[in-house]
């Protein structure tokens, strides 16, 4: 009896059965080798590659050439009308501030020096009139320490966190009554006819010197400066603006070339619209930046300068005309440091060259008459202050003080007289460029005004005609 052939017996899982036959020995099974695990794939690679792929695989048919180029044209118009709103509405910002901040905050703090030297000056002159003040003299005295007081309020409300500014404001009003309670005391002791009241004016007006308006002449200084800084960025060119300008009208006027050259048609309205909108654009911020410039240009040449060199030769007047006064307060009981000359003639000296140099200063800035007739009278003025102020000092030193006294405080030909006409010139000067610097810098203001809506408006009107034309040309292959 035969029997079948035993079958091979079932292999294990994961090994590879081996053939037996005749003279071969029978092969042991072998397990599987494992697989090898793959490298991971860095994350974002995949679809970053992917991106690329498709980039690429756009760029070698036409119509993903017009997607690519629509897009680029529509960003670059975008960019360009984005930026130019941000530049321009920074700059108009700037301007905003020079005509409604930071002028009026200088001009402000020109005249809380001027009121504090006014006042020291009015209180001289009260003090030498005797017991019996005179009423307007007393009236302009505090006219002064109110006007200074508010307008120190102002610009503390103003200034908008300036650290130097506020330092100094707070200085201001810690000083101030105590200067006023000085010029009380030396007030009452004049109407006892004690000699104290003497003593106690020429300490106030050391406070004043001293004190007071150094800290008011910091404040002009701090204040004009943030003007200057003001005024170079309202001038400043938008040079991204423009580059971008530039660059998208380029790549306009390629695009078209490129239309022409592949189609032989001349114009294709979508580009054609894009391509106006930033002519249009590129333009208006040229003129207008140029416009607003020659303002501001103006404004700083013929209104800025002039404002702080009649600034100074206010403040110098004032400063001649308190000395002057103190002069006959003191006696010469006061001296300079080497002890050889009166301290308040010498001061008085210094702040009239100071005057009469400045005066010939403005008069060469003024560009029309109405500027230039105040500060010659002004300076035809002083030149009258200085000789009736020689006059006054030969009777003083003569002995005849009551004859001094009436030169320097009397009511018609003294030095007082004089100098009220060179104040009243120099606000006549004053007013005048503050009108001229005013009007200079809205116009340029004003040619920044409507520019960062329209920038951005054009901006995206460019786009959609840069992408509708670029459609108008992929429907073709639709």
């Amino acid at each position: 009896m035969t029997y079948p052939p035993n079958a091979p017996a079932a292999s294990a899982p994961g090994t590879v059965p081996t053939q037996s036959g005749p003279g071969v020995p029978a092969q042991p099974s072998r397990p599987l080798a494992a697989p090898t695990p793959s490298a991971p794939t860095p994350a974002g690679r995949g679809a970053w590659d992917e991106a690329r792929v498709r980039l690429r695989r756009a760029a070698t048919t036409e119509p993903g050439r017009l997607q690519i180029l629509g897009a680029v044209l529509a960003l670059l118009v975008v960019a360009f009308g984005t930026v130019t709103a941000f530049e321009v509405a920074d700059r108009a910002s700037s301007a905003d501030d020079v005509v409604s901040r930071s002028q009026p905050l200088s001009a402000d703090a020109a005249d809380i020096y001027r009121s504090l030297a006014d006042a020291d000056t009015a209180a001289a002159g009260a003090f030498l009139a005797g017991a019996q003040e005179p009423a307007d003299v007393r009236k302009r005295y505090a006219d002064d320490i109110t006007t200074a007081s508010r307008l120190l309020v102002k610009a503390a409300a103003s200034t908008e966190g300036s650290a130097e500014s506020a330092r100094e404001i707070a200085a201001l009003n810690e000083q101030l009554p105590r200067y006023t309670g000085l010029i009380e005391r030396a007030r009452a002791a004049n109407r006892q006819g004690l000699p104290l009241g003497g003593a106690y004016l020429r300490y106030a007006n050391q406070q004043m010197t001293t004190e007071l308006l150094p800290a008011a002449e910091r404040l002009y200084e701090l204040e004009t400066a943030r003007l200057h800084q003001d005024d170079e960025e309202a001038r400043a060119w938008p040079f991204l603006s423009l580059a971008l300008g530039i660059v998208a009208l380029a790549v306009l006027l390629w695009a078209q070339r490129r239309n022409y050259a592949l189609t032989n048609r001349v114009f294709n309205r979508g580009l054609l619209a894009a391509t106006a909108a930033c002519v249009i654009a590129l333009l208006w911020l040229t003129a207008a930046h140029t416009v607003a410039r020659a303002g501001l240009n103006e404004a700083r040449e013929h209104g800025q300068a002039s404002l702080q060199i009649l600034n100074t030769a206010r403040i110098s007047s004032l400063k001649a005309r308190a000395n002057e006064n103190l002069t006959l307060v003191a006696r010469g009981a006061v001296l300079t440091d080497d002890g050889k000359n009166d301290k308040y003639e010498t001061d008085y000296t210094s702040s009239m060259e100071t005057l009469t140099t400045a005066l010939a200063q403005a008069r060469e800035l003024a560009d029309d008459d109405a500027g230039r007739d105040p500060v010659s009278a002004a300076a035809d003025r002083t030149a009258e202050w200085k000789q009736r102020h020689k006059g006054a000092r030969d009777q003083d030193n003569a002995g005849n003080f009551e004859g001094a006294l009436a030169s320097v405080i009397g009511p018609t030909e003294s030095t007082g007289q004089s100098f009220d006409q060179v104040d009243a010139a120099l606000k006549r000067a004053l007013d005048h460029e503050q009108s001229e610097f005013t009007r200079a810098a809205e116009d340029g203001r004003g040619a920044l005004g409507a520019l960062p809506l329209g920038a951005a408006g054009l901006g995206v009107l460019g786009a959609a005609g840069a992408v509708l034309g670029i459609n108008r040309r992929l429907s073709e292959y639709r």
